[in-house]
């Protein structure tokens, strides 16, 4: 494999990574889903869930994204070691979030991946979620909630998300 081809591998790879926390920060549970190969795993041993195929990861996802308030997710470019059609790496994770209920967490993290290329291109066969630190204090902040035409309420192609009237300008009380 020449260089040039292990930095092209590299690339999708943190491509893919992103795409991860893209589809989980924009609840695109069927793309966040479709990261995965059909029979690919997503552990995370602190709360004893593993979901194991792309139908238990899309439907784990939405369920466990049913439990925040608000969640988001910041991750940082790790190892990715390139061996043929397989990789390993590690992704460095910063998170918090409200769940609905009032409590509060922030966690720093560290996913272990195991990667696959495919014809569709690289995808994860198996992702384990490590807590290295977690905070339980109540956060300060809230989400704010937001309006039609704004960035947040468009999807990754640029379609508004909801439809609902928000007045405008000097019509807001």
């Amino acid at each position: 494999m020449s260089d040039l081809e292990v930095i092209a591998d590299r690339f999708e790879i943190e491509a893919l990574r992103g795409e991860f926390t893209d589809a989980a920060m924009m609840r695109d549970y069927d793309r966040f889903a479709l990261l995965f190969t059909q029979d690919g795993a997503w552990r995370i041993p602190y709360v004893n869930v593993e979901f194991v195929s792309r139908e238990e990861i899309r439907t784990g996802i939405e369920r466990l994204e049913g439990f925040w308030d608000y969640f988001v997710q910041t991750t940082h470019p790790g190892t990715i070691e390139v061996a043929g059609d397989t990789a390993v790496g590690r992704t460095y994770v910063a998170e918090f979030g409200r769940f609905r209920d009032g409590r509060s967490q922030l966690h720093y993290s560290v996913y272990h991946d195991r990667y696959q290329r495919t014809p569709d291109g690289w995808k994860f066969t198996e992702r384990v979620y490590e807590i290295k630190y977690i905070d339980t204090t109540p956060l300060a902040g809230s989400a704010p909630h937001t309006a039609p035409g704004s960035v947040g309420s468009r999807d990754r192609l640029g379609t508004e998300r909801s439809s609902s009237a928000v007045p405008s300008g000097s019509d807001r009380a």
